[in-house]
């Protein structure tokens, strides 16, 4: 068994996990196996055998996904994500080698937070996802929704009347609901509902991202309108993107438990090499365990706020990023 099918085989059967021994040795790995990541660290002059603590990783920054084939060894991709845009050519690519270990480790991380998928029924609002194709977020709630077994239909673009049936229907079987949207088709529903419907038993999620379809809203504007409108107390949220694999998920107030394969640390907003567990807010780096065919180590465009706790915020994005990915609210 090579490193690869080793370590995948580690994070799926060795629970707890010993995070940091796991990222320090996907990096050793990576710095040698991926011809990117490793031309990176020579530019910068770093000695991968010198790196002993997570604050010393360097991080790839996201952009790389745009330019290069981000890929730890040879393969060729069983499918290849792209990040929302106007075109192929700018959009992000994730080449990913098993789409199987994709959509394992989406359900591992899911069920962690929420309790078995056999027990929901899974719906979900992804109108500019399925149009643009090749999202990772379709394919999670594609296999998601295969994976409960549900009767009713997953998908929809803007049949809100068909959707209400299939939430009446789920209700009448017993099942936990699960509602999954970009958040300007959530918003499109909430203010043609006006909480006239009672969703008090159904799981409000939002992934973010307007798309241009309306006008960015920070995230308590957001909530709020989507709480009245569906008449619910609490919306819940999804932390992810196409150069990740792994996700985070908020069960309510924007505030973000990254899942199991995924930490999150701050860098200085000055200085991209400053990372420190003393900063309170920063820009958001991610170690994903998950990316063992990609690269683990990613600088996002996202700023945050970590807490104590080890969750975490999305405040806003760096200034002339492009409006993309999930939970891009400006704040």
């Amino acid at each position: 068994m090579n490193f690869k099918a080793q370590f995948k085989h580690q994070l799926h059967h060795n629970q707890p996990l010993n995070f940091t021994g796991c990222a320090l040795e996907l990096f050793r790995y990576q710095s040698e196996h991926n011809p990117v990541y490793k031309h990176y660290l020579q530019q910068l002059g770093i000695k991968p055998e010198e790196v002993k603590t997570l604050t010393q990783i360097p991080f790839l920054p996201i952009e790389f996904f745009k330019t290069h084939e981000v890929k730890t060894d040879m393969y060729e991709p069983a499918v290849t994500f792209y990040s929302s845009g106007t075109t192929k050519q700018s959009r992000s690519r994730h080449l990913v080698a098993d789409l199987d270990w994709y959509t394992a480790t989406t359900r591992f991380i899911f069920e962690k937070f929420y309790g078995p998928l056999t027990d929901h029924v899974v719906l979900a609002l992804l109108p500019s996802y399925l149009e643009q194709g090749g999202s990772s977020l379709v394919a999670m709630v594609d296999y998601f929704v295969e994976q409960t077994g549900q009767q009713e239909q997953g998908f929809y673009l803007r049949e809100h009347d068909k959707l209400l049936e299939a939430i009446k229907h789920a209700r009448q079987r017993g099942k936990k609901v699960l509602l999954i949207g970009v958040s300007y088709a959530l918003l499109d529903w909430a203010v043609k509902l006006q909480g006239q419907e009672d969703f008090s038993d159904v799981t409000i999620m939002e992934t973010g991202g307007m798309k241009g379809r309306r006008r960015e809203m920070i995230r308590e504007e957001l909530h709020a309108h989507l709480k009245r409108g569906f008449g619910v107390d609490t919306i819940h949220s999804e932390y992810g993107m196409t150069e990740l694999l792994s996700q985070g998920y908020s069960k309510g107030g924007g505030i973000f438990w990254p899942g199991f394969t995924m930490q999150v640390l701050l860098r200085d907003l000055n200085d991209p090499f400053d990372i420190s567990p003393t900063h309170r807010s920063g820009g958001i780096n991610v170690i994903d365990l998950a990316n063992v065919d990609s690269c683990g180590f990613i600088e996002t465009k996202d700023i945050g706020r970590m807490h104590d706790d080890g969750s975490f915020e999305v405040l806003g994005r760096f200034d002339n990023s492009d409006i993309r990915g999930c939970n891009l609210l400006i704040g």
